[in-house]
């Protein structure tokens, strides 16, 4: 082996390489064990309306365990994504010890069931959250069985489409368990539209009742308290005397 040249240089290549790994290997294991680089500022990206200071100072120092590289981030990300306000995060490192939390709050767009503390954010996701009395007065209300909050949603939007042709607006949307839809409007009225009916859909049995709104309702002297549109060919209206004596 002595008289190859060619195989002594690919062997001192090698040994080189080895040695190369090996203190790349104790540098990593030095910088991760290092108690010289902690992490010092902590910045938040954005303002937070709905996340309190003192929600952050509870559940973030516990996850900020080992110096800037070897700072778990997704403990960081999930240590905060369990507060009620907080939909998700993301954590960046900044040379030479500095923290960049970007947090995305939830946008509740409406309250979720009665009593229960829950919103509905704008992507249809329910979460619970104490919203403040002057932010949530003027949210509708949504129900319906679980995992059906985004469908609810999307229906509400197109309700509101479709009253916003007589000048008036659906505050509460409700799926039963039997996938029965029933409306609450500003005015007080209740709209049962019942179930998809191959025949007669939900939607064509809507704009009927729309077309129709401002001759057959806006104009009475009393408003029907409740409106059924189930029928296939027709609706039914029924006064608060009427409702009150059932």
């Amino acid at each position: 082996m002595w008289n190859k040249p060619h195989l002594l240089n690919a062997l001192a290549d090698l040994l080189m390489l080895v040695a190369a790994a090996a203190l790349l290997a104790a540098a990593a294991v030095w910088l991760v064990r290092v108690p010289s680089l902690p992490v010092r500022h902590v910045v938040f990206a954005e303002a937070l309306p709905h996340t309190k200071r003192g929600e952050v100072e509870q559940v973030l120092p516990a996850a900020l365990k080992g110096n800037f590289f070897s700072l778990n981030l997704e403990s960081v990300r999930g240590a905060l994504e369990k507060l009620p306000w907080v939909r998700k995060v993301e954590v960046r490192r900044q040379w030479p010890d500095r923290l960049e939390i970007s947090i995305e709050e939830h946008k509740p767009v409406a309250r979720w069931g009665e009593g229960r503390g829950e919103l509905v954010n704008s992507y249809g996701e329910v979460f619970a959250a104490v919203l403040p009395a002057e932010d949530g007065s003027g949210l509708p209300l949504l129900f319906g069985p679980q995992g059906t909050a985004q469908e609810v949603l999307k229906h509400y939007g197109e309700f509101i489409g479709s009253f916003q042709a007589v000048d008036e607006k659906p505050v509460q949307v409700i799926l039963s368990p039997r996938l029965a839809w029933q409306l609450k409007l500003q005015n007080g009225m209740l709209v049962d539209i019942g179930r998809e009916q191959p025949k007669s859909p939900v939607g064509v049995r809507l704009q009927r009742f729309i077309e129709i709104y401002p001759e057959t309702v806006a104009k009475r002297a009393v408003r029907p308290a409740v409106v059924d549109l189930r029928y296939p060919n027709g609706f039914a209206m029924r006064v608060a005397a009427e409702v009150k004596g059932k």
